[in-house]
């Protein structure tokens, strides 16, 4: 007679029971478990679940080819009750289905593990429960076209049977929250890093009320010419496309609704600073800034709908770097000028996810930034067609201080951006052990071709959260072939530079429009260092120049239009200090195609 994992776990139990029982020991305080899992590697909840918050009963287990567990039964049997499952059948594919017998979630997560750990084994995922779509009950969902429609929506629906974003905050640095009952459940504290009175035009300076007053001005008081506005509620727009409450029988979804939103207040009338937007950042993602409270919601995401002309500045970057190396993603908006994004910050900065947007017919929208620089692009809208082609989120329908929720069409890359936070919200939420690169690479990987034209560069296309969410959680999509070198070469100081080869084999053709280069280096001083990566023909991508940036250590990934070379071949790193008094070690780099 089989026995049920179920029932061969509480034997167990017993037979330690009955043990310590003969023995005349003391009672152990704990079942013995079948295998050490504190040796193994923690397993994401979405590789434990058949649902959200419904624990797998089942798994789908394949193993390499050339295992014996491939093609035996007997083998994939006997392999499944030494990891406490019972092999149930073949499938069509030649994976194994294997029953857990009810299970609990952490008895579910120690099986996977150990799956994980097989050398013979290629993948194990949940045998996962699947519903027919049921569109969110929000009264004004039907009109979110850009979360769902199959020509130029997100395909954000597909992913909300694996992960909502629970778990996740996300800092929007913008222009302050105004209360909205579409949102409030899912506000958690944020700050007001307002130093200026004149542009804060709530009475105080800094303060951890981020409630947003309104940022309309008159005419010419922002700058000659420039006429009067009424106040945008900007951030509250943004946040509603992020994390407006969902399945609550009113309003719009959120793209991540079981999220948070951490508001961080940087934008007043005329507009904000670049120390307001640092200190924001590095206060967002859980670094210390002089005279502020510690942030107790630390963000793994930051979302800023914000720009300004010129270079990134080495400040500005200085931060960015810092809050990628505390484990958040940066996403910022391209801009609005029509123009490419090379010319306008924070959407030129090095470390972070560069938005364009794209109309509802799936072109690069009239106003949109472009150019190398931009990685993804996602729905802005484009109301200048009709105000329905807009994106409609959370607003207030005061023109000058708050009077009335309400909700509006708005379009820019202020609106894409938002759309690609909350898609790395969810993915984080389904895979916990994502680094910022790696949810860059995987939303990357995983985009579409967009469905309409973009002339001078739109990133790697448009992109779609059902893929990118089922290739983080192990249920499909690529999350990207990567080929690295992890042999430490040291950088000498003010000499000639270094070089660190890997050699890529298997593709086909060339090489993408975003290829993705990881570089970590151990140096006291980063600005001393210039970056190239050379490709197989011997021409050569500039990845970074010497600065004044004295910041220590590099670990960041960037992003290179390599589609004019041959993907096989010989790629090198080459690294050198131009400056006296500091050497370094490059530790490893790795290209993602």
């Amino acid at each position: 007679m089989r026995t049920s994992p179920a029932l061969r776990r509480k034997l167990i139990s017993v037979t330690a029971l009955s043990a310590a029982l003969l023995a005349g020991s003391t009672l152990p305080s704990v079942a013995a478990p079948a295998r050490d899992a504190a040796a193994l590697p923690a397993v994401p909840a979405a590789q434990t679940e058949a649902a959200p918050g419904l624990t797998a009963e089942r798994l789908i287990v394949g193993y390499k080819s050339g295992a014996a567990e491939a093609t035996s039964n007997k083998a994939a049997e006997a392999d499944a009750t030494a990891k406490d499952a019972d092999f149930e059948r073949r499938l069509g594919t030649g994976a194994a289905l294997v029953d857990l017998g009810g299970a609990s979630k952490a008895d579910v997560a120690d099986v996977v593990a150990q799956y994980q750990a097989d050398p013979s084994v290629a993948f194990v995922v949940p045998d996962r429960l699947n519903q027919a779509q049921a569109d969110p009950n929000d009264t004004e969902y039907a009109k979110q076209w850009d979360l769902f429609e199959t020509a130029a929506g997100m395909n954000v629906p597909a992913a909300w049977n694996t992960t909502t974003g629970t778990g996740v905050t996300v800092a929007v640095i913008d222009t302050g929250y105004v209360a909205h009952s579409d949102l409030a459940a899912n506000i958690v504290g944020g700050y007001d890093f307002i130093a200026d009175t004149a542009v804060s035009v709530d009475g105080d300076g800094r303060d951890s009320n981020p409630a947003d007053p309104g940022d309309w001005y008159n005419a010419n008081e922002c700058g000659s010419g420039i006429p009067a506005s009424n106040s945008s509620w900007h951030g509250t727009h943004v946040a509603g496309t992020i994390a407006a409450v969902t399945n609550n029988s009113k309003g719009i979804a959120g793209i991540a609704y079981g999220a948070k939103i951490s508001p961080v207040r940087v934008l007043g009338k005329c507009g904000g600073y670049d120390s307001d937007i640092i200190d924001a950042i590095t206060w967002a993602s859980g670094g210390t800034v002089s005279g502020v409270p510690a942030n107790t919601n630390v963000a793994k995401v930051i979302n800023m709908s914000l720009g300004g002309d010129g270079a990134c500045s080495t400040a500005t970057q200085n931060a960015i770097n810092a809050a990628v190396n505390r484990g958040t993603t940066v996403v910022v908006a391209a801009g609005n000028d029509n123009d490419n994004v090379a010319n306008h910050n924070p959407g030129n900065c090095n470390n972070v996810i560069s938005v364009a947007a794209t109309n509802r017919a799936g072109a690069k929208a009239s106003y949109s930034n472009f150019g190398s620089l931009v990685d993804i692009s996602a729905p802005g809208g484009e109301t200048r067609t009709a105000t329905a082609n807009g994106i409609l989120s959370t607003l207030n329908s005061g023109t000058k201080t708050p009077v009335g929720e309400n909700y509006s069409y708005y379009q820019g890359t202020s609106m894409a951006t938002p759309h690609i936070a909350g898609l790395a919200a969810l993915l984080k939420s389904a895979n916990s052990s994502l680094t910022p690169a790696q949810i860059e690479s995987a939303i990357k990987t995983n985009a579409r071709a967009l469905p309409g034209a973009c002339s001078g560069g739109c990133g790697a296309g448009l992109a779609d959260a059902g893929k990118t969410v089922a290739a983080v959680s192990g249920s499909g999509g690529s999350t990207g072939t990567v080929f690295s070198n992890t042999t430490a070469v040291a950088i000498p100081d003010n000499a000639a530079a270094i070089e660190s080869s890997i050699s890529v084999t298997g593709r086909t053709g060339n090489a993408p429009s975003a290829l993705q280069v990881g570089v970590t280096i151990t140096h006291p001083y980063i600005g001393d260092l210039v970056i190239d990566l050379v490709a197989p023909d011997g021409g050569t991508f500039r990845l970074k120049n010497s600065s004044s940036d004295s910041t220590d250590n590099l670990n960041t990934t960037y992003t290179v239009n390599a589609s004019a070379k041959v993907a096989n071949g010989t790629w090198k790193l080459r690294v050198q200090d131009t400056a006296a008094q500091d050497a370094g070690t490059l530790n490893s780099w790795k290209l993602t195609f």
